[in-house]
């Protein structure tokens, strides 16, 4: 089986990217990870326009449990509510006890409780309130019209996250214009037992200046 760096192992895990209301187009980073890395594929939620906390966790929990091998989740946006969720519902409270998700990467995670821009989201309300039991890192940026950033931050503590600032990016959409976003892609390297071969690990510079919070509690080797 292909792996991210071309190389063939099966315990390389599954990417799984879960994306958030109306799917992700064609400019988004997630489409451009699932068709960059060979270790990539997307979990069809359905109903992309009129969300269903239930559905779309299960069938989240669908994809999860037919992969062959271990799998982090990068999701954004509503698909972060969706993992919360699932941990919630579905994940053993220790992954050793058999869960398959050893990480997320948590993309700018909505407001669904105090005034949402979407009055859809509010289907996921209240926010999970329980630690994730895996690895996670959540990513918010400072003008994020659907989450402000110090609310983030706290989210990040609620669920047991490692913070990142990926400084003014929007949503970090696809009209965020990042491109393959490679600071996303060194993020994802903190999750994943083998990291990615990246030359974007020597090119990467972010006029924002992304931080990444060392006070939060330090990911799982």
């Amino acid at each position: 089986m292909a792996t991210l760096s071309g190389r063939s192992t099966a315990a390389d895990p599954l990417i799984l990217t879960v994306p958030g209301l109306a799917n992700s187009g064609p400019g988004h980073w997630q489409t451009r990870w699932e068709e960059a890395l060979p270790d990539c594929h997307r979990v069809e939620l359905g109903l992309w326009d009129d969300p269903h906390r239930n559905t779309w966790v299960n069938k989240l929990n669908l994809a999860i449990q037919r992969a062959d091998r271990p799998v982090i989740l990068a999701a954004h946006s509503l698909g972060c509510l969706a993992v919360a969720w699932w941990a919630e519902y579905e994940q053993p409270a220790r992954p050793e006890a058999g869960g398959k998700v050893i990480g997320a990467l948590l993309v700018a995670p909505p407001d669904v409780e105090d005034r949402p821009l979407d009055r859809r989201l509010t289907r996921f309300a209240p926010v999970p309130p329980s630690e994730l039991p895996f690895p996670s890192i959540l990513v918010a940026s400072r003008d994020d019209p659907y989450m402000p950033i110090g609310k983030a931050h706290r989210l990040a503590r609620q669920w047991g996250a490692r913070f990142a600032d990926a400084g003014a990016v929007g949503h970090i959409n696809a009209q965020s214009d990042l491109g393959d976003w490679a600071f996303g892609r060194l993020l994802l390297n903190r999750l994943l037992p083998r990291p990615l071969s990246l030359d974007e690990r020597a090119k990467y510079k972010h006029v924002n200046r992304p931080f990444i919070d060392p006070a939060l509690r330090r990911l799982g080797a």
